[in-house]
């Protein structure tokens, strides 16, 4: 569904991300960090398009750029959309890269034991559920993605549940997120854009904010 704003320049639509489908690609390991998601040389862009062949590239190639075994390299593997990782997924720095090479990788949502909480933030700024489950739910996962590469898993954000083949298992969603996602508020920019006027109003009244850093309205 879409949820659409008026605003001074017209409209703004937010997609309402109550659920997400897709095949499945296993991410294993624990403490998978965001330099591991996407090397730091590869983050001086003007833009973040082109950042998903880069998507764990330094576990994906050697030296010569030989590909290694690695999820993201195997054909099976090319059309999925959701991520079954471990613990801890993307600590480290809080490279909003990180979350931005998955997406134009082609994930859609993420399943896994725990994340970063800043890599988790940075998703959802994006409209990726980070879903989480017990450690034996998401092997068991990962395993059946292993065994059924084509099969479709379909997670419902709002009643937080993930379902695969024969099987429903109960999930968590962090409360703001699934709040922010099923009601489609999640894209901050284009909700102060929808409140243009609102916005320049609460600007024209702070003392500190020079008149001229304030745009026209449109």
């Amino acid at each position: 569904m879409i949820r659409e704003v008026r605003t001074d320049g017209g409209e703004v639509e937010i997609p309402e991300v109550d659920s997400v489908s897709g095949s499945g690609v296993p991410i294993r390991g624990n403490d998978i960090d965001t330099d591991q998601i996407i090397p730091a040389r590869f983050m001086k862009v003007v833009t973040f398009d082109g950042l998903g062949e880069f998507a764990f590239f330094d576990l994906r190639f050697d030296d010569d750029d030989n590909q290694k075994e690695h999820p993201f390299n195997e054909d099976r593997f090319q059309d999925s959309s959701v991520m079954v990782v471990n613990s801890n997924f993307g600590c480290g720095s809080s490279r909003e890269h990180a979350p931005q090479a998955l997406m134009r990788w082609g994930i859609d949502a993420v399943i896994g034991e725990s994340f970063a909480e800043i890599f988790a933030g940075n998703c959802l700024a994006l409209g990726i559920p980070t879903v989480t489950a017990d450690s034996e739910t998401i092997q068991e996962l990962q395993e059946w993605v292993d065994a059924n590469p084509d099969g479709d898993i379909d997670i419902d954000v709002d009643a937080e549940t993930v379902t695969y083949g024969d099987t429903t298992v109960d999930v968590t969603v962090d409360e703001a997120q699934r709040k922010a996602l099923v009601e489609g508020v999640w894209d901050t920019t284009a909700l102060m854009k929808s409140n243009a006027g609102e916005v320049r109003k609460k600007a024209e009244e702070l003392p500190y904010v020079d008149d001229a850093a304030i745009p026209d309205a449109e």
